[in-house]
């Protein structure tokens, strides 16, 4: 994180997971738009929501665009153990990339901690059509539990918090008679995305 001075607070994007569940103290949160990139489906898990021999699929941010989510004021004083606890939750399997990139908020602008997908790792899926993006997804269940309920979870939070993505609500419908019944469902487990 060599383009934010160590003595000031910070901004943490959320587009997943991180909106619901940050797992980080914090002193403020605001809605925010991350320009040039997007919210996609575009990351095989082999450890969370899949296995290496029956990969799931979760979101990763991709070039591209701009994205709707939230943003974590960090202070400043405790830099180091968020950046320490985002990198062990994010960076698994090195399929993210942190980055400092620009956000838009109601009152202005400034820049956030990112963690972008980076196209060269193994684990990016790239752009799959719907149909086989429900294929994976169906069939996928990691450590975290079935990929079913992670896309389906993912897109009742955005729905919950108003954030509107039209193609991840639609896999939801499609996936929701197909997730499995499971007792005392707490959310957990859901921040946990590879």
């Amino acid at each position: 994180m060599t383009q934010v001075p160590s003595h000031e607070d910070f901004w943490v994007f959320g587009y997943g997971s991180l909106m619901w569940n940050p797992g980080f103290p914090h002193i403020e949160v605001k809605p925010a738009r991350l320009i040039g990139a997007h919210r996609s489906l575009c990351v095989y898990s082999y450890v969370h929501r899949g296995t290496e021999e029956r990969p799931g699929l979760v979101l990763g941010l991709d070039r591209g665009g701009s994205c709707r989510g939230l943003a974590f004021k960090v202070q400043a004083t405790d830099r180091e153990a968020v950046v320490e606890y985002l990198r062990a939750r994010e960076q698994v399997t090195r399929v993210y990339k942190e980055a400092v990139r620009p956000v838009v908020f109601a009152e202005g602008r400034g820049h956030a901690l990112v963690y972008l997908v980076d196209r060269t790792h193994q684990q990016y899926a790239g752009v799959l059509d719907a149909p086989h993006q429900l294929e994976i997804v169906r069939h996928a269940h990691g450590q975290s539990g079935p990929n079913t309920d992670y896309v389906v979870s993912t897109a009742q939070h955005l729905r919950d918090m108003g954030v509107v993505d039209r193609h991840l609500f639609w896999l939801a419908e499609e996936l929701e008679p197909h997730r499995p019944a499971v007792t005392g469902e707490s959310g957990g487990n859901q921040a946990a995305t590879q």
